[in-house]
């Protein structure tokens, strides 16, 4: 049902893709910048009747179901809820942040960086509400192509390893999740992922199922021990494509995890529980203790999103309310921070030509202005009253003392080296003695820089101060989630929760009438 006066959402995934397109007529880099900043900008007022998303409700809204492929049960099916919606207008809101970030750092084949800024965005958005298992994999999978080239050509001297690495890692992972998709079509005839939430299935099918998709949501999000790509590809990547990877890429797989782990194989999911919160434990510790040793800036923000993702997923397997909320407003916050702390780095490397610490100490008195937007999302990254990552991480741990204390317990030291990493370096980069005077180079932020850190700042602000919207919309479709979750689990009795002969095949589904 089309709810705006348009297909709002089909608008979304086709203006870029358009726009991408239309690029390949312009001559010259600056008209080439501003045309990708315009398009940004109407991308931006095209999402304006998202902000009519109605409170309260849990189903899906902006719904668009159009026939695809017949006689597969193929369907162009589109759609947004309370889990979706603050990812999307997160993605839509970095084209034009991206696009102004990068106006002076990116200056070798400007047309071609903003056509995969264009693509990344449609991608993007796509995954995140598509309805339709194939449609869902196919946004999951071209989003791989203008990531890889990002950091392939616009990359730093070690780019060639860490794109390959990163398409490779994400390739396996997508392959394990095609493997699980030709699976539910198998069992059930259908790709509709609210018809496949319908579905009733055997103990042994939601295991190989979830192990599936669950590898491939990991190596996405990355967590322990499937993150290895991660630090590699955020340090050569340039300053958008970081923005990306850290507020968007990384949480497709968290939000593989609420789409389709939880309502597809709820039993599997809650007997792989404990080891997805062991790992989940063991992300926010390494990812910590690995940041605390970085001199590197980039490299130290990477694992630090380690330990932050391990935060999210803690609180999806969970399995309650506060949980589950915190982990959705984590994904939203750690998009918000993570991202602009990359465009700040960015920032920093036009002027000093490095990404060392050492090389960046003192700049308190040079950049004040710099310095205090480094200080408010240095302080919003580890949690601090008053920003937004407090709410959300404040949540999961309410949620797991509420699950037990021991998993309560152990995810407090990860809060602490979070504030023991960033406010090293913080406080070098602010206070530190420099080894030499900075030059002329050294100039505070301009108008342009302020434009694209002014919005990110206020949303540090006002998620922090006042989250009451913010859970307004995500309430009931976690409320449905979970009371769904347990319905379904609780369809398989515990004494029926074992493989048969540990075989491989699947049984067949008995889907609900």
């Amino acid at each position: 049902m089309i709810e705006a006066g348009y297909p709002v959402l089909t608008y979304l995934i086709f203006f870029p893709l358009v726009a991408a397109v239309l690029l390949a007529f312009f001559r010259t880099e600056c008209m080439v910048r501003w045309f990708t900043l315009v398009v940004g900008l109407c991308e931006l007022l095209l999402a304006a009747p998202l902000f009519n998303f109605k409170l309260g409700v849990a189903s899906m809204q902006f719904e668009e179901v159009v026939p695809w492929v017949e006689q597969w049960n193929l369907n162009y099916h589109l759609g947004v809820d309370g889990i979706s919606l603050f990812m999307v207008l997160l993605t839509i809101l970095l084209l034009p942040l991206c696009t102004l970030c990068s106006w002076k750092y990116i200056s070798s084949r400007v047309k071609e960086f903003h056509v995969c800024l264009l693509l990344m965005t449609a991608a993007c958005v796509g995954v995140f509400v598509a309805l339709d298992f194939v449609l869902f994999y196919l946004f999951w999978e071209a989003m791989l192509v203008p990531m890889y080239l990002l950091i392939a050509v616009w990359g730093g001297p070690r780019r060639r390893y860490a794109s390959i690495k990163f398409f490779l890692y994400t390739l396996a992972g997508s392959t394990l999740l095609l493997v699980a998709i030709v699976a539910f079509y198998h069992q059930t005839g259908t790709f509709s992922i609210p018809e496949l939430m319908q579905g009733q299935y055997s103990f042994t099918f939601q295991f190989w199922a979830f192990l599936a998709m669950a590898l491939a949501f990991a190596i996405k999000c990355p967590m322990f021990p499937f993150h290895t790509w991660l630090p590699a590809a955020h340090v050569e990547a340039p300053a958008a494509g970081s923005v990306y990877l850290a507020s968007v890429l990384l949480k497709m797989g968290t939000y593989g995890f609420l789409r389709f782990c939880l309502p597809l194989t709820p039993a599997a999911s809650e007997y792989f529980a404990p080891m997805m919160i062991a790992i989940s434990l063991a992300s926010i510790l390494y990812g910590g203790f690995a940041a605390l040793g970085q001199n590197d800036m980039k490299k130290l923000i990477a694992y630090s999103s380690v330990g932050h993702m391990g935060f999210v997923t803690l609180g999806i397997f969970l399995f309650n309310v506060r949980g589950v909320e915190g982990a959705l407003m984590q994904m939203l916050n750690h998009g918000i921070t993570t991202g602009a702390l990359f465009m700040l780095v960015g920032a920093v490397y036009e002027r000093s030509h490095s990404r060392e610490i050492k090389d960046n100490l003192g700049l308190g008195k040079f950049l004040p202005i710099y310095m205090g937007f480094f200080g408010l999302f240095t302080l919003s990254s580890f949690g601090f009253p008053g920003t937004n990552s407090f709410v959300g991480e404040a949540l999961v741990l309410f949620g797991a003392f509420e699950a037990n204390y021991w998993v309560g317990g152990i995810a407090i030291p990860g809060a602490l080296v979070a504030a023991a990493y960033m406010l090293r370096l913080g406080l070098k980069m602010a206070w530190g003695r420099p080894s030499s005077v900075p030059s002329g180079h050294f100039w505070d932020l301009g108008i342009r820089e302020w434009v694209y850190l002014a919005p990110l700042a206020a949303l540090v602000l006002y998620i922090g101060l006042a989250p009451t919207l913010c859970l307004k919309v995500v309430d009931p479709s976690i409320e449905k989630l979970l009371s769904d979750f347990r319905v379904r689990s609780a369809q398989i009795p515990a004494e029926a929760r074992t493989l048969a002969d540990y075989a491989p095949e699947l049984p067949v589904v008995v889907a609900e009438q």
